[in-house]
């Protein structure tokens, strides 16, 4: 059912371009724009994994202003797409708690530029989400990509976004809104 979608946005571990594992910045872009996309498509929790102390600290500031602070006074539609954002320290900690509130794991859906043996059509997981009671828990990475490791322990690979060209580097916030919209948008 659509009332268990959980969201997070990976900056640890991800790969720079030469595939080390690295975090990646948090954006202030990705904050309000991705939290603005889950509460227009009812996500029950955004996260933000980032284990390095000082970007949690600049994250947790930036969502509390717009939570309690000056910002949600002022603007109201804003307070409310922060409702739900929570940062993390890291991707096991989301799972758990995920688990603690439903009741059981998630199933994990990833995202890939790429094509692997357990892709999924956008099509075929809005049926599964529409059609079952399991939470869900989707994966977005940032630098270049969520590590094999992380791939390695999805339920599922959405397809990729393909544009008519062979350019294909969107920004992570603007897949984040196609998905949803393609997934979890008005059937």
């Amino acid at each position: 059912m659509r009332n268990k979608i959980y969201l997070a946005l990976v900056h640890y571990p991800v790969y720079n371009k030469r595939k080390e594992t690295v975090c990646t910045s948090v954006t202030n872009f990705d904050i309000h724009d991705i939290s603005r996309s889950c509460r227009t498509y009812d996500i029950k929790e955004y996260d933000i994994v980032v284990p390095v102390e000082a970007q949690k600290q600049l994250t947790q500031r930036i969502i509390g202003y717009w939570q309690g602070g000056t910002g949600g006074e002022y603007n109201k539609d804003r307070e409310s797409a922060f409702k739900h954002t929570k940062v993390k320290n890291s991707l096991e900690e989301t799972i758990a708690d995920i688990e603690k509130t439903e009741g059981q794991k998630p199933v994990i859906i990833t995202t890939s530029a790429h094509i692997y043996p357990n892709s999924i059509s956008y099509s075929g997981l809005s049926e599964k989400i529409f059609t079952d009671d399991k939470p869900y828990l989707f994966l977005f990475g940032t630098g270049w990509g969520l590590i094999q490791e992380v791939m390695d322990m999805s339920d599922y690979i959405l397809e990729p976004i393909r544009g008519n060209t062979k350019y294909n580097h969107l920004s992570v916030r603007s897949a984040v809104s196609i998905i949803l919209d393609r997934v979890l948008g008005e059937n």
